[in-house]
């Protein structure tokens, strides 16, 4: 698809779930790095595109702009419904979104920035309270997501889909605070299994800076 572009920060997971899954679609799109640090989300031009002042925000065309990578992942796979994301049976569907929310409304809100940020400045969170709150949770919802994760594949069966596109992001976010996610094997070998893809790998936050 022509004219799509993805504003995003490199290092966002939910950024880099849409990064992965427009790669699996071979979406072509142009990306505009919004810097979280340098509070550029908060910029006029930003939030006269994403009100909430998040990424990621993905511009389609005609004025049309999407925001919140579920949402953005759901229009995907009605807009290019191969490989598909979300299943198509019901049932099936309704648990991989449930899966898949474990890691996207049940960590990733509490572990973001802005979260983090509001500890330091109103409990005097230091660093490294803030890196135990950040395992904690992460911890806590990768317990839920192991019992349920298959022993060979992905998520998805023979395919990536949504739960695997938000389990590689929240994996990096895991390693980064030196939280070895060897403690959930099952985990752990699909997160190797998709981020060794090459579409996969392309959408990595070494591999988005680099090309910055």
């Amino acid at each position: 698809m022509s004219g799509t572009t993805l504003h995003d920060y490199f290092r966002s997971s939910a950024g880099y779930r849409v990064r992965i899954a427009l790669n699996l679609k071979n979406v072509a799109y142009e990306r505009v790095e919004v810097s979280l640090l340098n509070g550029e989300q908060r910029s006029p031009g930003h939030l006269a595109r994403n009100p909430q002042g998040l990424v990621p925000a993905l511009e389609i065309g005609g004025g049309t702009v999407l925001t919140q990578s579920l949402a953005i992942l759901d229009w995907l796979d009605h807009a290019h419904p191969e490989p598909r994301l979300f299943p198509a049976d019901p049932i099936a569907r309704a648990r991989a979104m449930a899966q898949a929310l474990v890691i996207v409304a049940d960590i990733h809100p509490i572990d973001n920035l802005r979260v983090l940020r509001r500890l330091e400045t109103q409990f005097g969170a230091d660093a490294a309270a803030k890196a135990d709150w950040y395992r904690h949770w992460i911890a806590q919802g990768f317990d839920a997501l192991e019992v349920q994760a298959p022993a060979d594949g992905f998520f998805g069966g023979d395919t990536p889909n949504v739960v695997d596109c938000c389990l590689v992001p929240q994996c990096y976010n895991a390693r980064r605070f030196d939280l070895d996610v060897a403690r959930w094997p099952r985990l752990a070998a699909i997160d190797a299994r998709v981020a060794g893809l090459p579409a996969v790998a392309a959408a990595h936050p070494d591999a988005v800076a680099s090309r910055a």
